[in-house]
């Protein structure tokens, strides 16, 4: 959906650092949230044009200490700066244009894993978020809401046009955030599938999908999610795990995050979570 990923993900980060986190008063006058352009130039020792070149897309080859003095300028993360090599990578054409294959096939050691996995609620997913496999333990969460439809289910669509997700996540917003952070990682990276899913949602979406799409910058590995599922209210953390390889698969595996929850799911009684 666009073509500066590199000065989008450096905008986006800057104006997500508060003023005061590097020493500059918070103020009353910000046009924008977080730091200013020149804020940051002198934070990371660099001109202020020159940073307007690179967040606008009009200089695109940033030296490697340049991207390092921003960097940490910004205080990113360690997978925040491995993503931002990649992209500079990409814009200079070291990454394979067309991204990784759209693989639908799970290795024999991850359908074993999976099997091993069978009471807890789990799903392999690919960089389009469709969902490849998962737990009996996580089509009891998932199937009463609509979510495992589809053939096959995916995430992301289910969440910006379908109106049961809206009901079934009670932090829709955050939710569906994350989903968008991911494809417009992957986008950014050059692969044309998540490209085209982009494009369709923002078709099919609309605003919805576009405003969340423009603000994602990379998605949460662990995190937490509220489910209001038929039998109350649960609350499910996750962790998010790479699967080796170049099919750009990850496994999803959620855990009762509060008491509550984890009673639910040890009900062998309940209707729908047993």
């Amino acid at each position: 959906m666009g073509n500066n990923e590199l000065g989008a993900f450096l905008r986006a980060r800057r104006e997500a650092v508060p003023p005061e986190a590097v020493g500059f008063p918070a103020g009353t006058r910000r046009r924008t949230p977080g730091l200013r352009r020149a804020e940051l130039a002198t934070v990371a020792g660099v001109s202020v044009d020159y940073l307007t070149r690179l967040e606008q897309g009009r200089d695109r080859h940033p030296s490697t200490e340049i991207l390092t003095a921003l960097a940490d300028a910004l205080s990113l993360s360690q997978d925040e700066r491995v993503h931002l090599h990649r992209l500079h990578k990409a814009e200079a054409g070291g990454v394979c244009q067309g991204g990784p294959p759209l693989s639908r096939t799970l290795r024999p050691t991850v359908e074993a894993m999976l099997a091993r996995l069978a009471h807890t609620p789990a799903l392999v997913v690919n960089q389009l978020t469709e969902i490849l496999a998962h737990t009996p333990a996580y089509a009891r969460l998932a199937a009463p809401f609509g979510l495992l439809d589809g053939d096959p289910p995916n995430l992301a669509r289910y969440l910006f046009t379908d109106p049961r997700a809206r009901d079934a996540f009670p932090g829709w917003a955050q939710v569906a955030a994350e989903h968008a952070a991911g494809l417009r990682a992957s986008a950014a990276l050059g692969d044309r599938y998540a490209a085209l899913l982009a494009d369709e949602l923002s078709i099919m979406a609309g605003t919805t999908f576009t405003e969340s799409y423009a603000k994602a910058m990379l998605p949460a590995r662990v995190g937490t999610e509220r489910w209001a599922h038929p039998e109350g209210e649960l609350l499910l953390a996750y962790e998010t795990l790479t699967l080796a390889g170049t099919d750009d698969q990850r496994l999803i595996v959620y855990v009762p995050a509060d008491e509550a929850t984890s009673a639910a799911l040890a009900e062998p009684r309940t209707t729908h979570l047993s």
